[in-house]
């Protein structure tokens, strides 16, 4: 018989014990599919063109990202391709090869979950520079 006064003794889980398990599981959950499409690449190829931009951005999570201009015919606009930058070492050798005919290569990796590893799916992990000039773009008509 119990005490006056007293509550009876529940044995099992309760309902903190479900809701930080599923938290548990929810974070755990996050945290392997991120490291999984990061660690999984859907693509990966080469690109080449001219180097027209690169920075370093964000407001919490500082990512570098790039522009490469890519040359189909000459005289006609370049379609413009935005790359993102994991490796410091790399980022200061893209850097310096500002405004120069470069080849990049890269992985693409789709749905990352978060813009903290990048703003784009194409991550650029090895640069060539192209010695050779750009071809003069011939007047029309």
């Amino acid at each position: 018989m119990l005490a006056s006064g007293t509550a009876p003794r529940r044995s099992g889980f309760g309902i903190r014990t479900w809701l930080g398990l599923a938290l548990l599981a929810a974070v755990a959950g996050t945290a392997g599919y991120t490291w999984l499409a990061l660690s999984w690449d859907y693509s990966d190829g080469e690109r080449a063109g001219l180097l027209q931009k690169f920075s370093r951005k964000g407001w919490v999570c500082k990512t570098y990202e790039g522009e490469l201009a890519l040359y189909v015919v000459a005289g006609v606009q370049p379609e413009i391709w935005p790359f993102s930058v994991r490796d410091a070492a790399l980022a200061r050798q893209l850097s310096a090869a500002v405004g120069q005919r470069v080849q990049l290569h890269y992985t693409e990796h789709r749905g990352v979950p978060t813009d903290c590893f990048g703003d784009t799916g194409y991550y650029v992990d090895r640069i060539n520079t192209i010695a050779e000039p750009l071809p003069a773009a011939k007047p029309l008509g």
